[in-house]
């Protein structure tokens, strides 16, 4: 009897702990389940708009493999099972998005003209084209007008057939709601006087029709209509030129050219093929500067390594023997210099070498004047020295480490057979040295073949060479040299850049392929 009575009373406690994590496993994993809809939902919603902007811009293909992508994320999460995938998808859209997309994308910048003048497609270059050449026309109507400030910028408010039209420099006069004005505010003479500039450069066009000109105001009050001197035949896809009478066409260069060479600028983007590639090679102003920047790469990448390297093993064997007293304030200060921004540093060098007023020049030489950064080899020295302040911390680090994880008992067995202090370094540590560091010593090298930092703070890749016709100097090297040829000058030339950029990732993809291929053999003496 006790026991009929006493069983459902033990089975009780049972029963209501395992409703208790019933529960709670139903309450983990509702809350897990909003929370996956949510960001799926937010994830689709942000791939919906992006398929539309890629679409809107005729990117058929990158749409196409945003949906595809998208849809394979939303099947891998609300499948059951597939919990490898579930870990793997959010590292492997990251890789695609930071790495295999801006390498594709570079690379198809490097089949491009695309750069100053070139950097839109056709449609946008004549509307520039028609915009940028006007002229007042004669004996033109004058419209009464005022000048607006709306969120977009500014916009004229034209009275014009018993309508009041609205446009702005991107939207043309349209019939616009009196109700709507109030999202404007129309300014005073004192507002036009402070924003004249911005005021008499506004053009409005007068309709969809970008022959049909612009509207412009010099005083905010009255405007008059300009057109463009270049008419555009869209039969014909020429544009020609109404003073002087030279057509210019398209003649498959990505902008409308005369007969004899001359072009309109801007033009659009097209696809070049590997006439940037050639041109990097063929081309005698480009190819001499780029063999000289190629060669110092070389030189200033592979220098580094061995002086920061060099240094840095210098400086652990010596801080590694016991019997040095303060071993950890010389450690302490060593690493210093690893801790300060290579920007910043830099920056300071800069400052210390400068010629007139620096630190170097002025106490240490006792006011001599030397061009540490004007004179093209001193300027060299001074890079790769601030480089070797920058770099062996990072070096002595490493190397301190690897040598302490080296037994003891293979010095004190190499000491019983007679070998000497260097020949044990040599013969031993050295090797078992080299199995660990080299790989490190390879990802240096190819750090340094792009350490845009110290070349770019300290001298700007300056001196510039006289007898380069690239805008490069004798410190540049192949990093820096894109660096301008992108960015910098009135000139910008994207797909070259893009063509240099390539070439450098192919040569450091082709050092480090043979430099791990090499380091194989030291692997042995493990």
């Amino acid at each position: 009897m006790n026991l009929k009575t006493t069983a459902p009373q033990e089975a009780a406690p049972e029963r209501a702990s395992g409703e208790k994590s019933t529960s709670l496993q139903f309450s983990g994993g509702l809350g897990t389940m909003i929370f996956k809809i949510v960001a799926l939902a937010v994830l689709d919603a942000t791939a919906v708009f992006a398929i539309f902007l890629a679409v809107a811009k005729d990117a058929v293909l990158i749409a196409s493999i945003i949906g595809v992508i998208t849809l394979l994320i939303n099947v891998i999460y609300l499948k059951r099972g597939w919990l490898p995938a579930k870990y793997l998808a959010p590292g492997a859209v990251f890789l695609l998005i930071f790495q295999v997309f801006v390498i594709g994308y570079t690379g198809y910048i490097a089949f491009t003209n695309y750069g100053s003048g070139h950097n839109s497609d056709q449609d946008d270059a004549i509307m520039s084209l028609l915009q940028t050449n006007q002229q007042r026309v004669p004996d033109s109507a004058s419209y009464p007008v005022t000048v607006l400030d709306g969120a977009d910028g500014l916009a004229l408010l034209v009275q014009r057939e018993g309508q009041q039209l609205v446009g702005d420099s991107d939207d043309p006069l349209a019939p616009i709601d009196p109700a709507a004005l109030g999202k404007y505010t129309q300014l005073n003479f004192a507002d036009l006087l402070g924003r004249q500039q911005e005021v008499t450069s506004l053009a409005v066009p007068m309709s969809e029709d970008p022959t049909q000109g612009t509207l412009r105001t010099s005083d905010g009050r009255t405007a008059y209509q300009y057109t463009s001197t270049l008419v555009y035949d869209k039969g014909a896809d020429t544009m020609t030129d109404s003073i002087t009478g030279t057509v210019y066409s398209d003649t498959g260069v990505g902008a409308y050219t005369a007969p004899d060479g001359e072009q309109l600028m801007p033009g659009w983007s097209i696809n070049v093929g590997f006439d940037n590639f050639t041109r990097a090679i063929t081309d005698s102003s480009i190819r001499s500067s780029l063999i000289s920047v190629t060669v110092w790469t070389f030189v200033f990448a592979f220098l580094s390594v061995a002086t920061t390297f060099f240094l840095g093993l210098f400086l652990a064997i010596v801080f590694n023997d016991l019997r040095m007293k303060g071993r950890k304030i010389y450690r302490v200060i060593s690493i210093l210099p690893y801790a300060f921004p290579a920007f910043l540093g830099g920056l300071v060098w800069a400052g210390m070498l400068n010629k007139d007023f620096g630190f170097v020049n002025q106490v240490l030489f006792n006011g001599a004047s030397i061009p540490w950064l004007t004179d093209p080899w001193l300027a060299k020295f001074s890079v790769l020295w601030v480089n070797l302040w920058l770099g062996f911390p990072y070096m002595f680090l490493v190397c301190t480490g690897a040598l302490q994880s080296i037994p003891e008992e293979l010095s004190e067995a190499a000491k019983i057979d007679g070998a000497k202090p260097f020949q044990i370094f040599r013969l031993i540590k050295m090797p078992l040295l080299l199995v660990s560091v080299a790989p490190l010593l390879i990802s240096s090298f190819a750090f340094n073949f792009n350490n845009f930092n110290i070349i770019y703070m300290l001298t700007e890749g300056g001196p510039r060479l006289a007898d380069g016709a690239m805008n490069v100097g004798s410190t540049d090297i192949l990093i820096s040299m894109v660096y301008k040829v992108a960015f910098v000058g009135s000139q910008r030339d994207y797909g070259l850049a893009s063509a240099f950029s390539i070439i450098i990732f192919l040569i450091v993809s082709l050092i480090a392929v043979i430099s791990f291929k090499q380091t194989k053999a030291l692997e042995e003496l493990n």
